[in-house]
């Protein structure tokens, strides 16, 4: 006989969350955040990690080579997509979880060990490539996983609400990593920061990662994918169902993803290094307006998310593409040297990317029955992700040491543009029937 909890009860027609759903949403969340804090750290200290790992004497090189192994990262995002949102299909959402955690914290162990280039030559960035593709291969399922879990997990009318917390911690988690940038940037000289602080940042993102690993664990599956496996409906193949089956909604997954990877990882994960590099605006100061902005961006979040249950999600995801297909230029061309110019370009960047992140979750769950959710969600956004959201720093970065930064609006405006035509386009799912 089974001694497992029930599993999290299904919605009943009432917009109140159970005691079981809450449970499950603040899990859930919490577990998140800390394997998002390890995935942020790397990008906060690209341009320590540069020096680090990489051969000393050309710094735009360096940082570029760092780049390219965050871009790298990405490409395995779709392979952990296909690999882990399969698996959670047929294994259920908490086993699929509980090995995204453990795969991305033990990662950033080895990140956090792995002496320099000074010191064990090219093995350096080769251990630090195998790491960010492990980290790349769990983040690649992570989102299909967690996403599935968090809108199952709602009640009724609530599903952008409990959606808009996959991103609640996905920001929380680079929150906190900026949080650490911050301190560590602050408190330690530079020489102190090169040889152990921002090593330290990465142990304690593992030690977080650890925490998560033991809330997924307690925590029990959805009665969707219960459901679904008590009465046979899981898959042996979701991959193929997801093509052979449901090749519109794969295709609008990622039409969705083009516009938000693209800007979330320009606005909330890069821009301060990119500040720094071309106005020179100080590394610490950049970071303190990122944190400021994060701070903004996650306590509004589930409020958009409940505004989208009310309002709709084509409505709240339009306003996101529209704003940065016409904003992009006057908000790159703001950008200065100044705190007050960084954070007022930061700010505003985060206000409309709400509009997509609050969304996203939901409106990807909602377009598949729950025996390939996990894998429909997984697959296509991630590739939208490696393609868009990994390549974003280095193209950012390559446009600048080529002199063209002046085109990046765009880039950005250019891809908002293509995700507001699938938005004004694509169905209305806020009321469909969700099992």
């Amino acid at each position: 006989m089974s001694t497992e909890s029930p599993a999290v009860p299904a919605p009943t027609g009432t917009h109140k969350m159970t005691g079981e759903q809450r449970k499950a949403i603040v899990a859930g969340t919490i577990g998140n955040t800390v394997e998002w804090v390890d995935w942020a750290l790397y990008s906060i200290f690209a341009k320590i990690i540069a020096d680090e790992f990489f051969p000393s004497g050309n710094g735009a090189v360096a940082l570029l080579s760092t780049l390219a192994v965050f871009a790298v990262g990405f490409v395995m995002r779709p392979v952990g997509a296909a690999v882990l949102g399969v698996y959670a299909d047929r294994h259920g959402r908490k086993k699929g979880m509980t090995l995204t955690v453990g795969l991305m914290a033990g990662a950033a162990f080895v990140i956090a060990l792995t002496p320099s280039y000074q010191t064990i030559g090219v093995l350096s960035p080769l251990v630090l490539l195998l790491a960010r593709l492990v980290q790349g291969f769990s983040a690649g399922g992570e989102f299909g996983s967690s996403s599935a879990f968090l809108v199952e997990s709602a009640a009724v009318g609530r599903r952008a609400f409990a959606g808009s917390w996959q991103q609640v911690s996905v920001a929380g988690g680079v929150l906190i990593a900026s949080l650490l940038g911050t301190i560590t940037t602050s408190a330690l000289s530079d020489a102190a920061l090169h040889a152990w602080g921002w090593r330290l940042a990465f142990v304690v993102g593992g030690l977080l990662g650890l925490v998560g690993l033991w809330l997924r664990v307690s925590v029990e599956d959805t009665q969707s994918f219960t459901q679904a496996q008590g009465e046979g409906r899981t898959r042996s193949n979701p991959l193929k169902a997801m093509f052979v089956e449901h090749p519109g909604a794969a295709l609008r997954v990622a039409g969705i993803t083009v516009a938000g990877t693209l800007t979330y990882y320009i606005w909330v994960n890069y821009l301060p290094t990119y500040a720094n590099l071309t106005t020179g605006i100080p590394l610490s100061k950049a970071l303190l307006s990122q944190t400021l902005c994060l701070i903004v961006f996650v306590v509004l979040l589930p409020f958009v998310g409940l505004l989208s249950d009310r309002l709709g999600r084509k409505p709240t995801m339009a306003v996101f593409a529209g704003g940065f297909t016409l904003l992009a230029w006057p908000l790159l061309h703001l950008l200065g040297s100044s705190f007050l110019s960084l954070f007022l370009v930061q700010l505003v960047g985060m206000l409309l990317i709400l509009g997509y992140s609050a969304n996203c979750a939901v409106i990807m769950a909602e377009q598949f029955p729950a025996e390939i959710r996990a894998t429909g969600i997984a697959l296509p956004y991630a590739l939208a992700v490696a393609l868009f959201g990994g390549t974003a720093p280095y193209l950012t970065t390559w446009m600048h040491e080529s002199g063209h930064s002046d085109l990046l609006w765009l880039y950005v405006a250019g891809a908002s543009l293509i995700s507001f035509l699938v938005y004004v386009t694509m169905p209305e799912t806020k009321n469909k029937e969700f099992h």
